[in-house]
């Protein structure tokens, strides 16, 4: 572990060459990493560790996903189980289900936590909100977790190509007194760039907090109102969408994921520098105070139990369905399938 210094504060990071693919081989020999659940990181996180040389079971129910984990190449009945015997056989259960999957399977998780094993998460939530989630493990298991900053796809993505995803790792129980190595060596398994160090309850609110800002709800909400405001004042679909979106995603984020904000502004012309620098003190008071609600509301739980009373909805993929169909046929999405399809690559 070293301390990498972040803006003038140190953190503990890991890096691959600290604790390298071989290390995390050495570690985990003997271990049997029974993935729960093969939706939106169960993919990415089975498959990179498989690929690793480890020893990987899938447990899954029956569906789409079960059929997706067969055409992967996960075999029934050799590394392809139902969640309750893939359970049984894991000496470390890595519980990829959904928030509200945990809750339902939970009676089946903890009744095979026997003593020594370890219980992984990908996200803080079912165990930092657990007098809501009901997810309270025995003492004699190690409870640990690696959280990748980016989706199960990207992950493996990015594995194929050689490279990885940042993730945050964190440690609630240590009873065998190996949970530190079994971690790392399952971020390092996993794919990951680095890893830097946090809490469950840090990861899950600064999560809860991320998706409904600035990398989903937030952004959408600035892209929907400046693409109204220039419709509104007769600019044309294509014009606003091109002036919203795609000079935003396919110029200028490139720029400055590459160097900074400071080296995007110099890269532009100066008409456009003035007006941002100008103008983000703005954006910036106005926006503020409704990310100190946001987070406040996911601080103190409400967040956390919004999620839990809609996703346990019988009906709640229908009306997610719904709810995503508004966004896809509205006219600024419609206009970017056809901006897409202009693109040089898509012809």
């Amino acid at each position: 572990m070293a301390k990498i210094n972040f803006g003038g504060v140190e953190e503990n990071v890991v890096t691959r060459e600290e604790f390298p693919v071989e290390k995390a081989r050495e570690v985990l020999k003997g271990e049997t990493i029974a993935v729960l659940g093969y939706g939106v990181q169960g993919p990415g996180q089975s498959l990179n560790l498989k690929d690793n040389g480890l020893n990987v079971i899938v447990g899954q129910r029956p569906g789409k996903t079960y059929d997706k984990a067969v055409a992967d190449g996960w075999v029934p009945g050799e590394t392809l189980f139902s969640i309750e015997e893939a359970c049984e056989r894991g000496s470390i259960i890595m519980c990829l289900l959904s928030d509200a999957a945990v809750m339902s399977v939970w009676p089946t998780i903890k009744k095979h936590l026997t003593a020594g094993k370890a219980l992984y998460f990908s996200h803080g939530f079912a165990i930092t909100w657990s007098d809501r989630t009901g997810c309270v493990p025995p003492a004699d298991v190690d409870v640990i977790m690696v959280a990748p900053k980016g989706s199960g796809t990207s992950l493996r993505s990015l594995f194929l190509e050689g490279r990885g995803i940042n993730s945050s790792y964190a440690i609630a129980q240590d009873y065998t007194g190996k949970a530190y190595d079994r971690t790392i060596a399952l971020g390092i398994g996993i794919g990951s760039g680095y890893l830097f160090e946090t809490t469950f309850r840090r990861e899950a609110v600064s999560d809860l907090t991320g998706e409904r800002g600035s990398l989903m709800g937030a952004v959408q909400g600035l892209f929907q109102a400046q693409y109204e405001v220039l419709r509104e004042n007769g600019h044309t679909p294509s014009e606003a969408f091109n002036e919203t979106v795609e000079e935003l995603t396919q110029s200028l984020m490139p720029l400055f994921a590459q160097r900074g904000m400071d080296w995007m502004y110099a890269n532009c012309s100066t008409t456009a520098q003035r007006g941002a620098l100008d103008w983000y003190p703005r954006f910036k008071d106005a926006i503020k105070p409704v990310m100190q609600q946001l987070y406040q509301s996911v601080a103190e739980g409400t967040e956390a139990q919004i999620s839990i009373d809609s996703n346990s909805k019988p009906d709640y993929r229908e009306g997610l369905e719904k709810e995503l169909k508004v966004l896809h046929d509205s006219e600024m999405w419609k206009t970017a399938e056809t901006v897409r399809s202009l693109r040089p690559e898509n012809k």
